[in-house]
């Protein structure tokens, strides 16, 4: 590792553009970039912290074998990786490196939502995997942990949290709903202890549309903007982008019951209802 090596995380819900921030900073040499480093390890370790199944001290040990040792060999003055898993292990993260910098990451929830909910039927909030880990955390850890298989590993309420009690009758858009604003919430909750000038919050939709907004983003991470990087700033999910997904008036319903208010905060106008198509 050169002693200047800074590393940095792009946190967010995922499907919201991480596989672009991979592409994009993969673009400078002088920069290691990841996408989803070690899930393998870090979501299950990320699931397990957020809801107390493991301490702070446990959490610090698997980010030190899998990001801190690559960082600790890495040739490279920037090393990053884009990780919806790191956004539950923020505190984590700067407790090992009290340096790094974190871009917050965000889009549309309506349209992440049904880009989990179409494209990830097999492994993103079913039926059975979340029935495995609910089993697990209410035991308090008695009954096994389902194995580190990413379809496992999929945050469910906090005991308290509102939507708790009904969770496992929402069905798999309405947990997913719950990801996307339950992430954000506590990406924001945990960076407002992260000094103004590590931290970069980024809408996905502003920096595919917007000059400043790609300008700014690089001038956070201290690179020089290119215009012929603009060619990678296209979501792998996009054939319509960047406008939201036709919802039935149900799913509108539900969406807005759970993540109104993140949808306001990041400053995304309510939709007309629409029916979609099939």
């Amino acid at each position: 590792m050169s002693a200047n090596t800074r590393p940095f995380f792009v946190v967010s819900s995922g499907r919201s553009g991480t596989s672009l921030m991979q592409r994009l900073f993969s673009a400078f040499p002088h920069v290691e970039m990841h996408h989803e480093y070690m899930m393998q390890h870090v979501q299950p370790a990320a699931i397990k912290h957020y809801l107390g199944l493991i301490g702070l001290g446990e959490a610090v040990h698997v980010l030190r074998a899998t990001h801190g040792a690559s960082i600790h060999h890495t040739p490279a003055l920037l090393w990053g990786d884009a990780s919806h898993a790191l956004s539950w292990l923020i505190p984590v993260l700067n407790r090992l490196f009290p340096e790094a910098r974190f871009i917050h990451l965000v889009r549309d929830g309506r349209l992440v939502t049904q880009s989990y909910f179409l494209e990830r039927t097999q492994d993103c909030y079913t039926d059975d995997a979340v029935a495995a880990l609910q089993r697990h955390y209410d035991s308090h850890g008695q009954v096994p942990a389902p194995p580190p298989e990413a379809r496992f590993w999929w945050p469910v309420p906090p005991r308290g949290h509102p939507l708790a009690p009904e969770f496992s009758s929402l069905g798999r858009f309405g947990r997913i709903a719950f990801h996307w604003a339950q992430v954000n919430r506590t990406i924001n909750h945990h960076l407002d202890a992260i000094p103004a000038e590590r931290k970069h919050v980024i809408r996905i939709e502003d920096l595919a549309s917007r000059t400043d907004a790609r300008q700014g983003l690089m001038a956070f991470m201290g690179l020089p903007w290119d215009d012929r990087l603009t060619g990678l700033l296209t979501l792998d999910d996009s054939a319509p982008a960047l406008t939201p997904p036709a919802l039935t008036p149900e799913q509108s319903a539900q969406f807005d019951a759970i993540a109104a208010d993140m949808m306001q905060l990041f400053g995304y106008e309510r939709p007309k209802l629409q029916r979609a198509a099939r």
